[in-house]
C-alpha cells in the first residue's frame, strides 16, 4: 500500500510536468501561426497558472459539476457517522460530505490530499444501502483517500478539460484565424490547420491515454483498503451486488469525472465506454469473498 502511495505521488509531477510540454507542444504552432513566439511563453505560463489550478481547485469543480450538496452531521446523521468513525479507523481527518440528488447508486471521493478531501453520494444508493453495506462503500471512497488516489484522479479530471478545450480553441483558430497573404503565412496556417484537425482527432484518445493513470488497479485496492477497514468484505461485496442489479448511471453525464466514481456513472456502449476505468463488478465481489474467506 505505501508503495502504492508513492506511486501515486510520482503520478502526480509526471502528469503536471506531460501537461507543461504538451502545452509548450501546441503554443509552438500558435507562436509560428501568428509569427510571434510571445505568445508560446504566454501560453506556457498559462498552463502552469491552469495546472497550480487543476491542483487546488478541480475538486470543487468536479462536485459542482456532478451536483453535489455538502452538509452537516444533523442533515444525515447516519451517513455522517458512518464517514466520522471510518474516518477515526483509518486515522484520517474528516472529510466533508457531500449528498447528490440522483436515483443512480454512485459515490465518489475528491480532494488533493486527505487534509482536504471530500466523499460524495447519490441519494438512490444512499436509500438502498443497509448499514454494512454503506460502512462498506465509505470505506472504499476513504480508501481512495488513504491512498492518495483522489490527487491523481484531480489532476487528470482538469487535464482532460483543458486537452480537449485547446485542441478546440486550436481547429477554430486554423479556420477563423486572421490569415495574412503572403506565402510563408499561408504555410504555417495549413500547417496549424492540419495541427487542429488532428487535435480534434486525437483529444479523445488522449484523455483516454491520461485516465489511464487512474487503473483499474486502484479500484481493486480501494476496495481491499475498505474491506481491510471494516474487517467485513461482505458489507462492500453486498453493496457491489446492488450496484451490479440496479443502474449506476447518473443523470449528469460527463466523461471527464467518470473516473471518480465507484462505478461507471456513464450510460450506453459507445464511446463514453472507452473512458470507463472500472473492473468488472463480478471481478470485485469475487475478490472480496475471497478476502472475506481469509480475515
Amino acid at each position: 500500500m505505501y508503495s502504492e502511495i508513492d506511486a501515486n505521488k510520482r503520478k502526480t509531477v509526471l502528469l503536471i510536468l506531460g501537461f507543461v510540454v504538451f502545452i509548450g507542444f501546441l503554443s509552438y504552432f500558435g507562436g509560428l501561426y501568428y509569427g510571434d513566439f510571445t505568445i508560446t511563453i504566454g501560453a506556457l505560463i498559462g498552463s502552469i497558472v491552469y495546472a497550480l489550478f487543476s491542483y487546488f481547485g478541480a475538486s470543487k469543480v468536479a462536485l459542482a459539476f456532478n451536483g453535489a450538496v455538502e452538509i452537516q452531521k444533523k442533515d444525515n446523521p447516519r451517513l455522517w457517522r458512518i464517514v466520522e468513525n471510518i474516518a477515526i479507523t483509518d486515522g484520517l481527518p474528516m472529510p466533508k460530505v457531500h449528498i447528490i440528488e440522483d436515483s443512480g447508486l454512485n459515490a465518489f471521493a475528491t480532494g488533493r490530499d486527505p487534509n482536504h478531501a471530500s466523499v460524495a453520494i447519490t441519494t438512490g444508493l444512499l436509500e438502498i444501502l443497509d448499514d454494512s453495506e454503506l460502512e462498506g462503500v465509505m470505506a472504499h471512497e476513504l480508501g481512495h483517500v488513504k491512498n492518495y488516489d483522489i490527487r491523481v484522479s484531480m489532476i487528470v479530471f482538469g487535464l482532460v478539460m483543458i486537452v480537449s478545450m485547446l485542441s478546440d480553441i486550436f481547429l477554430r483558430v486554423s479556420w477563423y484565424g486572421g490569415r495574412r497573404s503572403n506565402d510563408d503565412n499561408d504555410n504555417a496556417s495549413n500547417i496549424l490547420m492540419v495541427f487542429g484537425i488532428v487535435a480534434m482527432i486525437l483529444a479523445p484518445i488522449i484523455a483516454v491515454l491520461i485516465q489511464s493513470a487512474i487503473s483499474r488497479k486502484r479500484e481493486y485496492l480501494a476496495d481491499a483498503t475498505g474491506a481491510m477497514t471494516t474487517r467485513y468484505p461482505e458489507g462492500l461485496a453486498s453493496a457491489l451486488e446492488k450496484l451490479r442489479d440496479n443502474s449506476t448511471v447518473l443523470r449528469r453525464q460527463n466523461t471527464s469525472t467518470a473516473h471518480l466514481f465507484f462505478a461507471n456513472p456513464l450510460k450506453g456502449k459507445g464511446i463514453t465506454s472507452m473512458f470507463s476505468t472500472h473492473p468488472p463488478i463480478e471481478d470485485r465481489i469475487a475478490k472480496l469473498r475471497s478476502m472475506g474467506s481469509k480475515l
